[in-house]
């Protein structure tokens, strides 16, 4: 948080943002995702997540898998495709795909 803080302050063009909120909770998360909007405005700014909540926002995404990309657009371009993203952000919003009912979404994920 210390790290978000001295960003605000020097205002840098821009960002680089690493799992910024991996380490708290979800309402946390959203109230600092709030605040980091706000900064991001007119900034390039690069977030890195495996909440997609984090990133869900972003103007585009780079979907990684296996060191490769996967895909990238935004986040409804992504839904409406319904490839690798869909079958991410299913399986951590709506209890489906890995984990959960996988023979309604395939997917190939490569752990690194």
């Amino acid at each position: 948080m210390i790290t978000i803080a001295r960003a605000m302050v020097a205002d840098p063009k821009m960002m680089i943002l690493d799992e910024a909120t991996s380490n708290v909770d979800t309402r946390t998360e959203k109230l600092i995702q709030d605040g980091m909007r706000k900064l991001m405005d007119d900034k390039t700014s690069f977030s890195i997540a495996h909440r997609l909540a984090t990133i869900r926002d972003s103007d585009r995404i780079m979907v990684l898998n296996g060191g490769e990309i996967e895909e990238m657009a935004s986040h409804d371009d992504l839904m409406a495709a319904m490839g690798f993203y869909y079958a991410l952000y299913m399986s951590q919003f709506k209890g489906k795909g890995p984990g959960g009912d996988a023979d309604e979404i395939a997917m190939d994920f490569v752990s690194t």
